[in-house]
């Protein structure tokens, strides 16, 4: 147990046991996932990545096997970072077997929430290409791809695709080939995975402001702001970003969020009953 004080990265110099083996654990997926692709053309992010229930390439093991798998080094870099800072005092703190147990919860939290999400946006987005499949027209085109893949309409084939429609809206082929890349365009959607700690580690900061509110971080390694603030800033923001994200956006906001409530509730049971191997600051 230890004193209350300020905490900052510089802290701890040792790893503690299970954060140094997820950090290992961590970076031995990616080092596999990079040999796998150069060596055999083999993308585990396919195969251990989490995807939409539904999907053709759906396993219920990727609930798990998606939190050690990052799509570049930045990510895995960054995630591991925020483990090592936080996941040494919590782990200090609740002990190790408490620590891996709220590292899993919160992880599988945030999947099933982010999971939930993601079966109402293919439910609207389904709902939105049948209602074009009913009438296909170059200005319906535009606006499904306004507001369901806006990035396309960056694409100078697209565009010249759709000023040669407008130019003769009663072709059957222009119609065709719309209703095919819309539904090429779902189909891709509903099989792009999901992968990352990120969920788990957002639970992570979030026992960090609960259970040490005073303590200071440090935003850039520069500015000190409170863990309560801090927590609150990061909660809000992933909220609104959730809600108000233009589709394209690579980021899981409602993961984010997922693992920072199931990590609220573990840690306020915790209190409730006065856990003897925790203090609170």
């Amino acid at each position: 147990i230890m004193n209350e004080q300020q905490y900052s990265p510089t802290n701890f110099k040792i790893l503690t046991p299970v954060v140094k083996n997820l950090i290992i654990i961590n970076a031995l997926f990616y080092l596999a996932n990079v040999s796998f692709n150069t060596a055999f053309g083999i993308d585990l992010t396919q195969i251990l990545g989490l995807h939409y229930v539904k999907s053709e390439y759906f396993k219920p093991y990727q609930f798990v096997t998606h939190l050690f798998m990052h799509g570049n080094f930045g990510h895995l870099f960054f995630n591991m970072f925020a483990l090592w800072m936080f996941g040494n005092i919590l782990e200090n703190v609740l002990g190790s077997q408490k620590f891996l147990l709220f590292y899993f919860v919160t992880g599988l939290g945030a999947a099933f929430l982010h999971s939930m999400v993601t079966v109402y946006d293919v439910v609207q987005l389904k709902a939105a290409a049948n209602a074009f499949y009913l009438s296909p027209t170059p200005e319906s085109f535009i606006n499904f791809l306004n507001s369901h893949f806006p990035y396309a309409l960056n694409n100078i084939n697209i565009n010249d695709f759709i000023k040669q429609w407008t130019l003769n809206p009663y072709n059957i082929s222009n119609i065709e080939e719309a209703i095919k890349f819309i539904q090429e365009g779902v189909t891709t959607m509903i099989n792009v995975p999901t992968v990352g700690a990120s969920g788990a580690i957002f639970g992570l900061l979030l026992g960090f402001g609960m259970l040490f509110p005073n303590s200071y971080i440090y935003l850039y390694f520069f500015f000190p702001i409170k863990a309560k603030w801090f927590v609150l800033l990061y909660g809000v923001t992933e909220f609104m970003l959730g809600f108000s994200a233009r589709p394209g956006d690579n980021v899981a906001h409602f993961a984010h969020l997922g693992g920072m409530i199931f990590g609220f509730f573990m840690i306020k049971y915790w209190m409730r009953n006065k856990n003897k191997d925790i203090d609170y600051y």
